[in-house]
């Protein structure tokens, strides 16, 4: 039999490949890499930027290929016998990793290169293709003496299956809880949409009743609606100590065990901290400068967010007789009054937003600024019947990406919503090979009497990862290593955050925005009131991201190494940014998964760093029209298709003509 992942492919071939395809084929792959690599060090020539640099970017594309398609898959659609394929898999490119960054006979070929860099007449990007080889072995490791680089792979080797673990643990403890409702009082104030699903799920179950699970389309409306304080409180509770109870799904000593290998790898590179050797490659370049930053926004949001908590407490009080606000009256009060103030609510909006004709109202933003068009295309293999292919083609029909979307939840599938790609646009032999793109989201699932139907925040969602997916569709650039979100982290949210913006303009509404029963556009009263309630409870929202960006800085910004209690811990992490009472039963950074799983660790301060970037950006496009064609072609000529060829920073001031001015945030945000 033959296996898939060895033959030749173009879009990936889900149907034909078996779960015992990977591990053997995955193997293989990175045999075969390996003989790539050993040809260009056995190169008896004077080493040169092509027989070097160019040979080294351009081995293991298979092997890239394959790995995308099941790391995608175990975020996806996993189960056990991935999870354990993946347990086995990942030790195994790690050491490959390690095998190629720690060659000495590979790096002083490339160290030659870099060495005479200034006499080469490279052009900009082969510059930044070098540089970002030449660092790639540098940071991690090639100039250590043997006994060190022998610690660091073993460091990489258990680092790459604690995370994994991580990932596996917050997944099963989500999955693990459910309550079941069988009392018509308990679900009172849930929308019939919510009921609906919620009754749907139980029968699947083959119970009877209404069940709520801890996924956010299950999770989130009982939060904002179900009247029950008692069963808010066990939700909520639930939520937040996933992977913090005392059982084998516990994280704790996982998240210590992460942190101290982290710092105990950055030192042994000569680096203070985990954080210093991230941010040297990040815009913001220093710890000090992101710890600055927050704090400055901090000194911003918390008098606007301490006075926003101390409305809604007098507001639940003088409503309920609430004493003292928790957790877990947050989003219910938010909503009351959110709705008393603007007159407003999501159930109101739901049936203007059917998902389907977001979709469709996201792909005429992506045709009216950049002239893409998208048609479905049913003949591209796919991983799970819910998954939508499509063919993206440009003005001229030529082809510019593959786009597949997923945006249901189920068992096997993380929370939460991610961009991901399954090949890299590059230009190799004067053929541009154009990039396959995915989205994958948690959305509401259609019922039997209901479409799916978005709350306004998942619009935003499904906006700000179409962001990403653009940044990824309209790469252009030579090298895959380079191409696409391959950019700086605190600039990749840029595209994201940005395009969230023309969810709240008139114009674009206009566009998709229409009753699923009566095809009527948004009543523009509606739109008014979602721009008026767009900066309601902003400075709880900031105080909240800005929480989030010190507890990621307190974990990898010193030595981890006396920390004993992730919980106590936490808390002081938390002092400056708290409104709410403790809970001591949850923990964040048990399930933090951007920094314990994601890429996100000492970076996830990026979101509001990009956030300054989209409100500058999009104050641009206000300035000239949303749709003005000059201006967004300025943008995908420069942010959207340079990829990592320029730094960032560069980039920003050919688009915009100057650098970011942060007033733009505070202004869109009401903190000025």
């Amino acid at each position: 039999m033959k296996n898939s992942l060895l033959q030749p492919f173009d879009t990936a071939p889900f149907s034909t490949i078996k779960e015992a395809d990977y591990l053997p084929g995955i193997t293989q792959l990175i045999s075969d890499t390996k003989a790539e690599i050993d040809a260009i060090v056995a190169n008896s020539e004077a080493p040169t930027f092509q027989n070097t640099v160019e040979a080294l970017e351009n081995t293991g594309g298979q092997l890239d290929r394959a790995t995308s398609i099941f790391f995608n898959l175990n975020s996806a659609e996993t189960n056990e016998t991935i999870q354990k394929i993946a347990q086995e898999l990942s030790p195994l490119l790690t050491n490959f990793k390690n095998d190629l960054l720690l060659n000495e006979a590979l790096f002083s070929k490339v160290k030659t290169v870099y060495d005479t860099r200034d006499s080469l007449k490279l052009s900009g990007e082969q510059q930044m293709l070098l540089d970002k080889q030449y660092k790639g072995f540098s940071r991690n490791g090639a100039n250590l003496p043997s006994d060190k680089k022998a610690s660091l792979r073993s460091i990489d080797t258990e680092l790459s299956k604690l995370t994994l673990t991580f990932g596996e643990n917050v997944l099963a403890a989500t999955n693990a809880f459910e309550m079941l409702l069988t009392k018509k009082e308990e679900v009172i104030g849930l929308p019939d949409g919510a009921k609906e699903a919620a009754s749907l799920l139980a029968k699947e179950k083959g119970k009877d009743g209404w069940m709520i699970t801890l996924d956010y389309p299950s999770y989130i409306p009982f939060m904002k609606y179900a009247e029950n304080r008692e069963l808010r409180k066990k939700l909520s509770l639930a939520f937040g100590a996933r992977a913090f109870q005392n059982n084998e799904q516990n994280n704790s000593a996982n998240v210590l065990q992460i942190a101290k290998l982290r710092h105990q790898r950055a030192q042994l590179l000569g680096y203070d901290s985990h954080a210093h050797f991230v941010l040297e490659e990040r815009m913001a370049k220093t710890p000090e400068n992101v710890i600055s930053f927050l704090n400055e926004l901090l000194e911003k949001a918390k008098p606007a967010a301490q006075k926003e908590f101390n409305e809604l407490e007098a507001y639940a009080k003088e409503l309920d007789g609430i004493d003292e606000l928790q957790k877990w009256d947050s989003a219910y009060y938010a909503e009351k009054l959110k709705k008393q103030r603007f007159n407003l609510d999501d159930e109101q909006l739901k049936p203007y937003f059917k998902l389907e004709h977001v979709i469709d109202g996201v792909f005429t933003v992506a045709e009216k600024l950049f002239g893409l068009q998208f048609t479905k295309d049913v003949s591209v293999d796919k991983y799970h019947e819910d998954v939508m292919t499509y063919r993206v083609t440009d003005a001229e029909g030529a082809l510019v990406s593959i786009f597949y979307a997923d945006f249901h939840p189920r068992k096997g599938k993380r929370g939460g919503a991610w961009m991901t790609s399954y090949k890299s646009q590059q230009i190799k032999e004067g053929v541009n090979d154009r990039p396959h793109v995915s989205i994958v989201c948690n959305f509401t699932k259609p019922t039997q009497s209901k479409p799916s139907l978005l709350t306004f925040n998942e619009v935003t969602t499904l906006f700000h990862e179409f962001g990403h997916a653009l940044h990824g569709m309209l790469a252009n650039t030579t090298y895959k290593g380079l191409s696409g979100t391959n950019v700086y982290w605190d600039f990749v949210e840029l595209p994201s955050q940005v395009l969230e913006n023309w969810c709240y303009e008139k114009e674009t509404l206009a566009l998709f925005a229409t009753h699923y029963k009566t095809g009527e556009v948004i009543p523009m009263e509606f739109v008014e009131k979602i721009k008026e309630s767009a900066t309601f409870h902003e400075g709880m929202q900031t105080l909240r991201q800005i929480s989030f960006g010190l507890l990621d800085m307190n974990w990898h910004g010193a030595d981890p190494s006396t920390i004993e209690n992730v919980k106590a811990f936490e808390d002081k992490a938390f002092a400056n940014t708290k409104l709410y009472p403790d809970t001591p039963e949850t923990c964040m950074s048990t399930a933090f998964s951007h920094i314990f799983q994601g890429g996100y660790s000492a970076g996830y301060y990026s979101y509001k760093w990009a956030e300054v970037l989209d409100a500058d950006a999009f104050a641009y496009f206000k300035q000239e029209g949303i749709f003005n064609k000059k201006v967004a072609t300025q943008f995908k000529n420069t942010v959207l298709s340079q990829g990592g060829t320029v730094d960032p920073m560069e980039l920003y001031i050919q688009f915009r003509g100057q650098k970011p001015n942060p007033e733009a945030l505070l202004k869109r945000a009401g903190l000025l």
